[in-house]
């Protein structure tokens, strides 16, 4: 199985944190691309996640465009698995 997890964010990274460590820990053995998306996030979030989860791919949007756009067009477009 291979499985594909795109999560949005909008300065929420400590909450952010806390849901990376919950999916890393569930798909232990399970082949998995995980990317966020962040919603022009002024939290530090960027900084903060990509140090502590540097395996996964952080795409940062310079304005808040909204969810739809973020997660089914953005983060869509950067999927491996197929």
């Amino acid at each position: 199985m291979k499985l594909t997890v795109v999560i949005v964010n909008y300065n929420v990274k400590y909450y952010l944190e806390q849901c990376l460590l919950s999916l890393y820990r569930a798909v232990e053995n399970i082949p998995t691309e995980v990317i966020v998306v962040d919603n022009a996030s002024t939290d530090g979030s960027p900084e903060y996640i990509v140090e502590r989860f540097p395996q996964l791919t952080y795409i940062y949007n310079k304005r808040n465009v909204g969810f739809y756009h973020l997660h089914v067009c953005t983060g869509s477009r950067k999927v491996k698995f197929r």
